[in-house]
């Protein structure tokens, strides 16, 4: 188990792609004398909805892909894993995004899952779309087209399989063909967290070993 350590840099991680990251600051939520979304479930208010998924951590992720008129990114908190077998992982992005229509012509992209060290180009690729590869030291291509980041501890090559439309966001479903890491030892990386509109690091909570 780990906990959260403070980066002591509040920002927004995901402006576009995550909906806890576009609420509001609180500690507490009463959602009694708040007016109701009509659009949520019966007897659901949007801020307690927001206000719990502020609550839950998620890793911090940029995705590159070339939209054949230049390279496109945005910082993303909603990867996941899918399958081990064929190897498929997802992630979702607002039907609003100004990535979206870049999305849904590429047939390939790539997921950086960032360090601790790379809150810099979270916060990058959350800000205006053309600042974001604008410093061409930070990345490079592969031989396939697609735009990388240097220094990024782990990414993945991916052919988009799916775009699913899900109330006011798409779920991307990518096949997994190619994928980079660091050697998994002390000097690896730890990863980059978000939580409560700051960025974390994890810390242990006990040794590997007891699992306490």
């Amino acid at each position: 188990m780990t906990a959260l350590e403070n980066d002591t840099v509040p920002t927004r991680a995901d402006p576009e792609n995550d909906l806890s990251d576009r609420a509001e600051n609180a500690d507490t939520v009463d959602g009694s004398d708040l007016p109701r979304d009509p659009e949520l479930a019966p007897g659901i208010c949007a801020e307690d909805y927001r206000a719990a998924l502020r609550r839950h951590p998620a890793g911090v992720t940029i995705v590159t892909l070339d939209s054949g008129s230049g390279p496109v990114g945005f910082t993303a908190s909603s990867f996941s894993s899918v399958s081990l077998a064929p190897p498929l992982v997802s992630f979702n992005i607002a039907n609003t995004s100004s990535s979206i229509d870049a999305l849904h012509s590429a047939g390939s992209l790539v997921i950086h899952l960032l360090g601790e060290h790379q809150q810099h180009l979270a916060q990058r690729f959350s800000r205006s779309a053309d600042q974001r590869f604008s410093d061409e030291s930070l990345w490079a291509r592969l031989d396939t087209g697609e735009p990388v980041l240097h220094g990024t501890p782990s990414w993945m090559r991916v052919v988009v399989d799916q775009l699913i439309p899900v109330g006011d966001h798409t779920l991307v479903i990518g096949l997994v063909t190619r994928v980079h890491a660091e050697a998994d030892d002390d000097s690896a990386s730890a990863p980059l967290l978000y939580h409560e509109g700051r960025y974390y690091r994890p810390t242990p909570l006990g040794s590997a070993n007891n699992g306490n």
